[in-house]
């Protein structure tokens, strides 16, 4: 039975992002890669060439994952003694801002396949890293200063405001003048 009255339509849905179409391909297309780059060496050599192969990725990313948390865990200490201490920042250490990219490299060895392993040993090379990290800051930044009103880029950069003293509360000022309090309209009592 219909009555005549319209059935709601959803609002229009903004249109998908790139990386939102073309990821799920690309994640498809890597690991059939992968697979059969893998068929290939085994069938140029043997199974137990490939399995040593993939273990041997496995432990060479496990000692990477360790060796980067170790360091930028021994980095942050101290950095945390040297601010209780009260003495200044000492100047940027070498490659410290590629922990997290040293991490990456041993996601990448630990994962099975060959391009995987290939591409986490690159990204162990210092001069990777910070080919890496400069391409990945610009796009940040880029992200942010293109950012519209309302959006999570908007969100950062306003989290991101340079004060001198690098503090900042957000909030109004209330005074406690006796000129700010609301005057009764009333006249005031007499007894």
């Amino acid at each position: 039975m219909t009555t005549g009255a319209q059935t709601p339509r959803s609002p229009a849905r903004p249109p998908r992002s790139r990386l939102r179409t073309f990821l799920p391909l690309g994640v498809a297309a890597w690991l059939v890669l992968e697979i059969w780059l893998l068929v290939m060496v085994a069938g140029a050599s043997s199974g137990f060439v490939v399995f040593l192969l993939l273990v041997a990725g496995v432990v060479l990313g496990s000692v990477v994952i360790k060796a980067a948390g170790r360091r930028a865990f021994r980095n942050l200490t101290e950095t945390l003694n040297q601010q209780q201490s009260g003495t200044p920042p000492e100047a940027a250490r070498p490659n410290s801002e590629g922990n997290g990219l040293m991490m990456l490299g041993g996601l990448l060895l630990i994962l099975p396949g060959l391009i995987s392993d290939a591409l986490g040993l690159l990204m162990l090379l210092p001069p990777v890293q910070k080919a890496v990290s400069r391409y990945a800051q610009r796009t940040v930044e880029r992200k942010l200063r293109d950012a519209g009103p309302g959006t999570l880029g908007d969100a950062f950069r306003q989290a991101r405001m340079h004060r001198p003293d690098g503090k900042v509360v957000q909030g109004e000022v209330v005074r406690d003048d006796p000129d700010d309090f609301p005057q009764d309209p009333r006249p005031p009592l007499t007894r």
